[in-house]
Order: structure tokens, then sequence, then C-alpha cells
């Protein structure tokens, strides 16, 4: 175990930036453990996280600009998301790029639809920034400071393997739970 935790330290940046263009929830809450560890460092997890995730945002809204050929099966495909998308923007303007960050599925579809229309590229990296900044922030200290409990609960796993099985079982149908009333149509 403690060679798997030694190898993530010594790769953790990069695996934290290549994560994090695409969303990184999983991978800043796991860098923060390790920083409350003392095997990687709080305040640069939580800026390689937010450059990543900003430019994976921008990277989005710039392929849907401007290689719409190259992103129109994509586009065409996830027609009803992308609507769904508009509807959310005009309910609550500008702050969907902050808070779509928190939510799942919404993270790659909010910029691809934003960027279908004549949505300003300048206010589009500002918010995309601002968002970039709160949640990387937000989740790093909130990683760091569940570390002790993350950690203990890691420990007991591995003293006792057979709890592992329950574990999984508990956090999976948890997150089932969460997202089918996250997503319950109204």
């Amino acid at each position: 175990m403690q060679e798997t935790i030694d190898l993530i330290a010594k790769y953790g940046y990069a695996i934290l930036f290549l994560y994090s263009l695409g969303g990184g929830f999983v991978a800043l809450i796991g860098a923060s453990v390790l920083s409350f560890a003392g095997k990687m460092d709080l305040s640069l997890s939580i800026l390689v996280a937010c450059v990543a995730n900003f430019l994976g945002d921008w990277l989005l809204f710039y392929l849907a600009r401007y290689q719409k050929a190259m992103m129109q099966p994509y586009l065409a495909s996830h027609r009803r998301k992308l609507a769904l998308v508009h509807l959310l923007m005009r309910k609550y303007g500008s702050l969907i790029l902050i808070f779509k960050k928190y939510i799942y599925g919404l993270k790659t579809l909010v910029p691809l639809a934003i960027a279908l229309t004549p949505y300003s590229l300048l206010k589009f990296n500002l918010y995309n920034a601002i968002g970039a900044v709160i949640w990387s922030v937000s989740l790093g200290i909130a990683g760091y400071f569940s570390g002790g409990i993350l950690i203990k609960g890691f420990e007991m796993i591995g003293e006792y393997p057979a709890l592992a099985p329950a574990f999984v079982i508990v956090l999976l149908g948890g997150l089932w739970l969460w997202l089918s009333r996250a997503t319950k149509r109204v």
C-alpha cells in the first residue's frame, strides 16, 4: 500500500492535472488527503486543479465554437441535454458557469452549449476562472480537513479486508441514491 501512495505522490501533480481537465473531483480530494498525510502540497494541488479545470472548460468552449465540424457528431447526440443547459442558462444566467463544476453531468455540457450561443469568450473566461477558483479551493480544503477521517477509514479497511465490499456497496448505494434524487424529473 505504501508503494502505491509513494507512486501517486511522485506523479500526483501530473495525474491531478490530467484528471482535472475533465472534472477532477476525485483527484482533487485524493490530492488533498495526500496533502494532509504530508505526501503532497495542498496549495500546489489546488493551483494545479484550478488551472487544469479552467483549461479543460476553455478547450471545450473553443472546440464547440471554432471547430463545429469536428464536434458535430457529439453535439447532435446530446441535443436534449444541450437544450436543458440553455434553459438553465436562461434561468440562472452566468452563475451556471460557477455552479456547474459541482453538478455531475453538466461539467462538459455547459461550455459546449454556451459556445453555440453568441456569449462572449471574455465573459466566459471570467466566470470560468471564478468557478475554477471557488471549486478548487472549496474541494481542496474540504478534502484536507476530512483527510484524517478518510485515512482512518482506509486503514480500517486495510486491517479488516472483509469491510471493503460493504464499504463499496454503501458508497455506490449512496451515490446512486444521490444521483437518482438529483436527476429526478419534476
